[in-house]
C-alpha cells in the first residue's frame, strides 16, 4: 500500500480520487490547496502526489517549484482539463512525471499511479544504494600535498561556485571523476543530484536514450517512458565521462542541449527545459581530435570553457607514500583484517615506479598486496607483479628522468633489440594489448585503462582479425 497525496480545490474530484485510489489498495490523503499539501509533506512522507494544475491560490507549477526549493524528491502527477493540455506539458517540463486529463478514467488513473509509485521506489532504492556505496568508500577525499595537487584544488575552489562548464583532461587513472565530484561538492548545487554517464562504457545505441530519455514506443522494447540523465540531473551536475567516445551525430544534439538548456526525449516532440551544470572528462587531446574531424570543434569550445588537467602520478611522486598509506587502511578495513605495517623501504620502492595506470593502478597493487599479506608487513616482495620479469611491469624510475607515457612499456620491460621488435604497427598494438591483459589478469576494463583507451575501443581491437 502506498500513501498518495491528492490536491484539488474541487471536493467532487477529491472524493473520486479518494474512492478510486482506495479501491486500488492505496492510502489517499485529500486536501484542497497547495498550501495544505505542503503542510502534509512537512509532517510525513508520501510516495506520490496527484495535483490539479489550475487552483485559486497556487497552481501545480507553483507546487513543483516549492518541492524543488525544499529539496523534496516526490513524484508528481498533474491533472488538467482537455482544454488545458498545454498546462500539463508545461508542468512536465518543470518536473512532473505524468499528467491526467479530466474527467478521470479508472484505468488511466491506475496506469499513471502504478508508474508514479515505481518511480518513487526506484528513487528510494537508488538513494539507499548511493548511501551504501558512500559508506563503503568512506569520505570522498583527494589525497595529496604536492604542488600539482594544490594547484588543481585551488583552481577547483575558484571555479566550483560558478555555472561554468569544466573539461577535466588527463591520463586514465588520475582520478578525473573524483575531481569532478569535488567541483560539485564545493558548488551551490552540492545538495542536488550528481549524475555520471560513461560515454565509453555504454553501447552506442543506448547513449542517446541514456542522456535524453525516451518516450513509450520510441523504439522496439521501449514499453514505457524513461527519464534520461539530463532530467535526473536537473538542478544539479551532469558528468559526461570520456566524452571523446560520443558519436558525432549525438555531439550535435548534446551541443544544442547545452546551448538551449533544453532536451528532447527520443521519440518525443516537446522540448523540456533543464537546469544542469555540465562537466566532462577525457583522456584524449580533444583539440587534436577536433583537428582530425573526430570531435565537433564547436562542442570542444563549448566544453573547454574552463580546462583542468589532472596530474599523472609521475608528476606528484611525493604523494605516493600518502596514497599508499590511505589505500592500505581502506583495503584492510574492507577486508576486515589488520592494516599491515609499511616500512620506509617499501614506500621508497613504490615511489620509483612509473605507474602508467596512475593512482588507480597503485590502488589495485596495494589492495592485492594487502590481500596476500593478511595483516603482516608489506615488503617490496609483497608487490610481486612489479618484480616479475614476465609480468609486463615497468622498471624503477631512473633519477632525474621522467619518461613520456608512451615510452613506459618500452622502458620497463627490457625491450628487445631493434632487430627483434616488430615493425608492423598492428603487431606492436597486439603485443601491448596482450601485455596489458596479462598485467591485469585478463580484466578488460583495467587493461583498457593501462593502454589509455576506452573499453569499447579495446573490445573492437580484440575483435579485429590479426594482420595477415
Amino acid at each position: 500500500m502506498s500513501t498518495i497525496l491528492c490536491i484539488d480545490d474541487e471536493p467532487v474530484v477529491g472524493a473520486v480520487l479518494e474512492r478510486q485510489l482506495a479501491e486500488l489498495g492505496h492510502d489517499p490523503l485529500v486536501v484542497t490547496s497547495v498550501e495544505e499539501g505542503m503542510r502534509v509533506l512537512a509532517r510525513q512522507s508520501v510516495d506520490l502526489v496527484i495535483s490539479d494544475y489550475q487552483m485559486p491560490k497556487a497552481t501545480g507549477l507553483d507546487l513543483l517549484a516549492l518541492l524543488r526549493e525544499q529539496g523534496l524528491e516526490v513524484p508528481v502527477i498533474i491533472m488538467t482539463s482537455y482544454s488545458s493540455i498545454e498546462h500539463a506539458v508545461t508542468s512536465m517540463r518543470h518536473g512532473a512525471i505524468d499528467y491526467l486529463s479530466k474527467p478521470l478514467r479508472a484505468e488511466t488513473l491506475r496506469l499513471a499511479v502504478t508508474h508514479g509509485i515505481e518511480v518513487s521506489r526506484l528513487k528510494r532504492e537508488n538513494e539507499s544504494f548511493r548511501r551504501e556505496v558512500d559508506a563503503l568508500r568512506g569520505p570522498r577525499v583527494i589525497i595529496g600535498e604536492s604542488a600539482a595537487i594544490h594547484e588543481v584544488m585551488d583552481l577547483i575552489s575558484r571555479v566550483a561556485p560558478t555555472r561554468a562548464t569544466v573539461l577535466l583532461e588527463g591520463e586514465s587513472g588520475t582520478g578525473k571523476e573524483l575531481f569532478a565530484r569535488a567541483l560539485h561538492d564545493q558548488s551551490p548545487r552540492r545538495d542536488r543530484p550528481f549524475i555520471t554517464v560513461n560515454c565509453a562504457a555504454l553501447p552506442e545505441g543506448l547513449v542517446e536514450s541514456t542522456l535524453f530519455g525516451h518516450e513509450r514506443g520510441a523504439f522496439t522494447g521501449a514499453t514505457s517512458r524513461s527519464v534520461g540523465a539530463f532530467e535526473r540531473a536537473h538542478g544539479g551536475t551532469l558528468l559526461l565521462d570520456e566524452v571523446s567516445e560520443m558519436r558525432l551525430d549525438l555531439q550535435a544534439k548534446l551541443l544544442r542541449s547545452i546551448q538551449e538548456s533544453e532536451i528532447e526525449r527520443v521519440g518525443g516532440t516537446q522540448p523540456l527545459k533543464v537546469d544542469v551544470r555540465l562537466l566532462a572528462t577525457t583522456n584524449r587531446d580533444l583539440e587534436a581530435e577536433a583537428e582530425a574531424g573526430r570531435f565537433r570543434r564547436d562542442l570542444y569550445y563549448r566544453l573547454h570553457v574552463v580546462p583542468i588537467r589532472t596530474p599523472s602520478l609521475r608528476k606528484r611522486r611525493e604523494d605516493i607514500p600518502l596514497l599508499v598509506r590511505h589505500f592500505v587502511e581502506k583495503s584492510a578495513a574492507q577486508l576486515g583484517v589488520r592494516a599491515p605495517e609499511i616500512p620506509q623501504e617499501t614506500l621508497e620502492f613504490l615511489a620509483r615506479f612509473e605507474w602508467p595506470g596512475n593512482v588507480r593502478e597503485l590502488a589495485n597493487a596495494v589492495e592485492r598486496a594487502v590481500i596476500l599479506a593478511r595483516g603482516h608487513r608489506l615488503s617490496p616482495e609483497s608487490f610481486d607483479l612489479l618484480l616479475r620479469p614476465g609480468g609486463g611491469r615497468r622498471r624503477a624510475h631512473a633519477p632525474n628522468r621522467d619518461l613520456p607515457a608512451g615510452e613506459l612499456e618500452k622502458a620497463g620491460n627490457g625491450a628487445a633489440p631493434t632487430g627483434e621488435v616488430p615493425i608492423n604497427l598492428r603487431e606492436l598494438e597486439r603485443i601491448a594489448i596482450d601485455r596489458a591483459l596479462a598485467a591485469t589478469g585478463g580484466h578488460r576494463t583495467r587493461a583498457a585503462e593501462l593502454l589509455g583507451i576506452s573499453e569499447r575501443t579495446l573490445r573492437n581491437k580484440l575483435n579485429t582479425p590479426p594482420a595477415p
